[in-house]
């Protein structure tokens, strides 16, 4: 009888530029046999995020590399197929690290393990609006920057992932919010579907004239996922005692030669009294409680929007990461594991 075997994405070689197809090789390995207390998920999607590109590099940034070798890290959701777990019976839906793979072997919950979706939750939503992506918006417009209705914002890079829901949460609390996309089509998606009260579109459009517009007593609050020029142009454009959150350079492309350069304006940061702090939402956990009940809340009565990027097969989540470092998506990039039900061979 032939073995049965998943298909699996593993780390081939360490990339020193974009992701190419040499940086991944597919691997089929054994379907697993189950100890007690385990569950098989068949994993259905894999969200993507900027921030895997900082795992193949060989040094550590706020969590260790993936190895040569290994399966690659990511989040995802799926069903349990088999179960010797009563807390994951055959059916559930889970969500978590599960892996560029077909199927994982699920063991244990907590922040990095295998959880059941809440009941009422479309699992998908659990690599979107009430996951990394949420979590991260939430946690930098109110924790970090503590938003008010007495304050301008601007977020970069919002036709993504997270500075899309970023932009929101600031206006649902109350905030003037201006973006800045890289595209007239993602700049109009912003204003018309996301309800920012502004998007400059970067490569058509003058940045500086329009903060200058938005913003003629200054940006009072900056969430920046971009880094680079964008970074100098608010910086250039700040009210006094102004609060800069760090949450990505993906303008750097995220390589082993580094994360961007220091923006060449910084002392605007002296001038203006300013606080510029990075941040990762995982240090965050305590308030993860409250932001899920917001976000809950805020998705109930309609008042968040968020679009999605499907890309079709396992074999493409390579080239669904690069998307990102292309501008090539609108909202959260995910892969749909296999287009029809998984057949296993």
């Amino acid at each position: 009888m032939p073995v049965r075997t998943f298909r699996e994405m593993v780390l081939r070689e360490r990339p020193t530029g974009g992701i190419t197809p040499g940086t991944f090789a597919e691997r089929r390995s054994p379907m697993p046999v189950l100890d007690e207390g385990e569950a098989l998920v068949e994993v259905v999607w894999l969200g993507i995020d900027a921030t895997q590109r900082t795992w193949l590099n060989p040094d550590a940034t706020y969590i260790a590399p993936v190895e040569i070798g290994e399966v690659m890290r990511g989040s995802g959701v799926g069903r349990v197929v088999a179960s010797r777990n009563p807390a994951l019976p055959e059916g559930q839906w889970v969500y978590g690290v599960l892996g560029w793979r077909e199927y994982v072997v699920a063991r244990e919950g907590g922040l990095f393990g295998v959880n059941p979706v809440p009941e009422g939750i479309d699992p998908r939503h659990m690599l979107t609006v009430f996951g990394v992506s949420g979590l991260t918006a939430f946690v930098g417009m109110s924790a970090v920057l503590d938003i008010t209705d007495a304050d301008t914002v601007l977020v970069t890079g919002a036709a993504g992932s997270v500075g899309s829901l970023a932009g929101q949460i600031a206006r649902l609390l109350g905030a003037r919010v201006i973006g800045t996309a890289g595209s007239a089509e993602k700049a109009a998606w912003v204003r018309d579907v996301a309800k920012f009260d502004a998007c400059v579109d970067y490569r058509a459009d003058s940045v500086p004239d329009a903060l200058r517009d938005f913003a003629p007593d200054g940006l009072t609050a900056v969430f920046d996922n971009v880094g680079g020029v964008l970074l100098e142009n608010a910086l250039d454009r700040l009210a006094l005692h102004a609060r800069i959150a760090l949450c990505g350079s993906i303008s750097s492309g995220y390589t082993a030669a580094g994360y961007g350069a220091g923006p060449a304006n910084y002392m605007q940061l002296a001038f203006r009294r300013a606080r510029m702090e990075g941040f990762v939402f995982l240090d965050h956990q305590a308030l993860f409680p409250q932001a899920l009940s917001r976000l809950v809340g805020w998705v109930g009565a309609g008042e968040l929007r968020w679009a999605e990027d499907v890309v079709d097969g396992l074999p493409n989540a390579p080239a669904a990461l690069q998307r990102l470092f292309d501008g090539a998506n609108l909202g959260k990039q995910l892969v749909r594991v296999n287009a029809d039900e998984t057949k296993v061979d």
